[in-house]
């Protein structure tokens, strides 16, 4: 599965390839990679890291879906590496504890995909079988995006009410 470049990218340098979790697994190695390089990042370096990483993983996870024949393989977490970076960049400079919880709840919007993050993962779904497409590339990243805004919108909720 790792002889192209853009297998790597869409399979989290191998922690897709994990036999159960491959969505947690791909988390926490976004996760450890962003403890690594958190010290020589600024607002930008985040931003032009998200927004790049976006760009080519949208190329990575179309090119791994179709090399799969699957629209949206479980072993491809790019998704979930970016969404997390989005998320402990906008939640800095939350600790360990607010990391934790920040880690906690996307997992659960992401697997249980309540209400928009749903809606999001179905908007570009295709039948199996069926031509794998930029839309569905975009569509791999394009819920997990959401799943980050709720994170977002839940962990500010909380910050408002509990000061």
């Amino acid at each position: 599965m790792l002889g192209h470049p853009a297998r790597w990218i869409a399979l989290g340098f191998g922690s897709g390839l994990s036999p159960k979790a491959p969505g947690t697994a791909g988390t926490l190695w976004a996760w450890a990679v962003a403890w690594i390089i958190a010290p020589w990042m600024s607002g930008l370096g985040w931003a032009l890291l998200i927004v790049l990483g976006t760009l080519v993983g949208w190329w990575a996870c179309t090119r791994t879906a179709r090399d799969m024949n699957t629209p949206d393989p479980s072993a491809v977490v790019w998704d979930e590496v970016l969404a997390f970076w989005l998320i402990l960049w906008l939640i800095a400079p939350a600790g360990f504890v607010g990391q934790l919880v920040a880690f906690g709840l996307f997992r659960f919007f992401d697997a249980a995909k309540p209400g928009p993050v749903g809606w999001a993962d179905r908007l570009f779904k295709i039948e199996r079988g069926a031509p794998i497409g930029w839309a569905q590339g975009f569509g791999i990243l394009f819920d997990d995006f959401v799943a980050a805004g709720c994170t977002l919108v839940v962990i500010a909720l909380w910050r408002v009410l509990m000061g």
